[in-house]
């Protein structure tokens, strides 16, 4: 199946730019009407040529047909932009506006007002009124401000301008994307993990996704009747056979499955990760099939599988499934990841297509397993840590379902990398298929076999772990640690991975520390973590995040993100500018979820 067409059917969210500009006739207006819409023509190319969507293609962006001196003008921008499929406004102007009349009022739509910093006319004047009337009216904007004073009628955009443009464009688009679209519950509860009680309230309400259920049957009942295309299939088996190569059985000798199963699991487990893609996004190929209304999907942008213990008692277990759906590649090439959670944790599936939309890659599923001090790992292996690894290590490892680009193969400037699936190349595919063995699933723990993916993830890369907890009587609350991969001398990553299960995919974690709260150790960082889950995405993107959990009325309770990035609406700081995390948490209560 080449999910590219028929994947993205809904297609995507455009940004709209509205230059609003002083009202008044006669010579006011007329000598702004250039620069004013320059500024506009200005932001629609910096965004279109540095910002893509989860197909690869540039960001469209829809400027107003004039621009806008009062409330009929905004009137027909907002009539435009509805028509035109905006999800995301930005308002920018030179000058003096009338703030209530010219202001964006859509109370779903991501905002921010660029307010240029100049002394011929009053933008930053503009700017401040105009913000002060959003915090009146309880519509949160983001407020941009260049630090230094620019020339009348320079087209140029600072590079603090473009950083917060280009910051508050990627949130706000992942907003607007989320949008309509579907959390997939494939099955239920997995042995009484809290996140996988899938919350229809926090998915509707903070995230305006819907929220699907289909029970873990379902892939028995397509299975037995050939709900999938045969010929995929063959397809797929003779490419699995080709480059997931096999590892070592780790299980004693008494219960070790026979050959003959473990190919069947092979076969299993590749239907499986065709069902499951199919569930979340249909397949046309079905239709052909006679099977109309299974090609339709559930219209999932992300999903869990259940697995534990209902499913893995008897069926092969779900790793291989979630390990390549997570992945940037199969059998029919290069592509997007798909957002699949293990043990069907919501919370953490719901970080990671925020990491994944905030940045295009394919984010890393784990467990937050085990700290490792210094002291520990020199007891254990007589190796002394150092570099990034010197204050300790977090051990992110899970049950396989981890993305093979979590390997590290892949590369950006001479070093390793995740990137987005346009940038991969099929060599680089292939070396994180090579660095990855496929070891027979621990039949203790999974009764019904399966294969779980087994690599190590190359060291030096930075990297972000984030988690969504819920609390009761808050509502959500994200977790964010900016670190690195790290690489261990061979003999004590072995003597490390070996004392848990050796099978499972590693990450050895170091997040950057503060020296202050929960970033004051690494042990602080991982006994004030809210989950056995993390997500990890490639990159420091701890400042996105927050953008991101803002719009959506998300309070940060732990991050490690200098303050320097942290770009929030303007009316949070009308909270207290002191404690930045309290007031956060009263802004987000203030407010209350976007679309409540």
């Amino acid at each position: 199946m080449a999910d590219n067409g028929f994947r993205w059917q809904g297609g995507f969210p455009k940004i709209g730019i509205r230059p609003t500009i002083d009202g008044r006739r006669k010579g006011v207006r007329e000598s702004l009407e250039d620069q004013t819409m320059n500024m506009a023509i200005g932001v629609a190319k910096l965004l279109s040529d540095n910002l893509r969507y989860p197909n690869g293609a540039p960001v469209e962006v829809v400027i107003a047909d004039s621009c806008i001196g009062g409330v009929a003008e905004s009137a027909a921008a907002a009539s435009k932009f509805a028509k035109e499929g905006v999800g995301v406004s930005i308002t920018v102007t030179p000058c003096w506006c009338y703030g209530t009349e010219t202001m964006d009022m859509d109370p779903a739509i991501p905002k921010a007002v660029w307010g240029f910093n100049g002394t011929e006319r009053p933008g930053a004047v503009y700017l401040a009124a105009v913000l002060s009337a959003y915090a009146q009216k309880g519509l949160p904007a983001f407020g941009i401000y260049g630090e230094d004073v620019q020339d009348a009628g320079t087209t140029d955009i600072p590079e603090d301008v473009k950083g917060k443009l280009l910051g508050f464009a990627k949130a706000g688009l992942a907003v607007a994307y989320m949008r309509g679209k579907s959390y997939l519950s494939m099955g239920s509860v997995s042995m009484g993990i809290a996140g996988s009680i899938v919350n229809d309230a926090f998915f509707q309400e903070y995230l305006g996704i819907r929220t699907e259920y289909v029970d873990m049957t379902e892939f028995v009942r397509r299975m037995d009747e050939g709900i999938y295309d045969p010929a995929e299939y063959e397809k797929a088996l003779a490419w699995v056979k080709e480059n997931c190569k096999e590892g070592p059985d780790n299980n004693p000798a008494s219960i070790q499955t026979s050959r003959e199963r473990k190919n069947k699991d092979w076969e299993t487990v590749v239907k499986m990760t065709m069902i499951a893609r199919d569930l979340m996004i249909g397949n046309p190929r079905l239709a052909e099939l006679d099977f109309g209304e299974e090609a339709m999907g559930h219209n999932a942008i992300v999903s869990g599988f259940q697995g534990q213990r209902q499913w893995t008692d008897h069926f092969p277990n779900g790793d291989f499934m979630e390990a390549i759906l997570n992945s940037s590649f199969d059998w029919n090439g290069i592509r997007a990841p798909f957002m699949v959670a293990t043990e069907n944790d919501s919370l953490n599936g719901a970080v990671m297509l925020f990491g994944n939309l905030l940045t295009n890659t394919a984010q890393i599923f784990a467990d937050v397993r085990t700290y490792w001090s210094p002291a520990s790992v020199e007891r254990v292996t007589g190796h002394k840590l150092t570099g990034a690894a010197e204050n300790g290590l977090l051990h992110l490892i899970n049950s396989g379902p981890a993305t093979l680009d979590g390997t590290g193969e892949q590369t950006k400037d001479g070093k390793p990398a995740m990137k987005p699936f346009w940038e991969i190349t099929q060599e680089e595919a292939q070396k994180c298929l090579d660095a990855t063995s496929w070891r027979p699933a621990s039949v203790e723990y999974f009764r019904g076999g399966g294969y779980s993916s087994d690599f190590l993830t190359r060291g030096g890369m930075p990297m972000t772990m984030s988690r969504l907890n819920l609390v009761k009587g808050v509502g959500p609350v994200l977790q964010i640690a900016e670190g690195y991969s790290v690489e261990l001398p061979e003999h004590v990553h072995d003597t490390l991975d070996k004392r848990t299960d050796s099978t499972w995919p590693t990450t050895w974690f170091a997040p950057i520390l503060t020296g202050e709260g929960s970033f004051k150790s690494v042990y602080e960082v991982m006994d004030n973590w809210g989950a056995n889950h993390g997500s990890i995405s490639f990159g420091h993107i701890g400042g996105d995040l927050i953008t991101l959990a803002s719009m959506l009325r998300i309070p940060v309770c732990m991050h490690n993100v200098p303050n320097d990035r942290v770009f929030r609406p303007r009316a949070w700081g009308l909270f207290g500018t002191q404690d930045q995390e309290s007031a956060d948490y009263r802004a987000c209560d203030n407010f209350g979820p976007l679309y409540k």
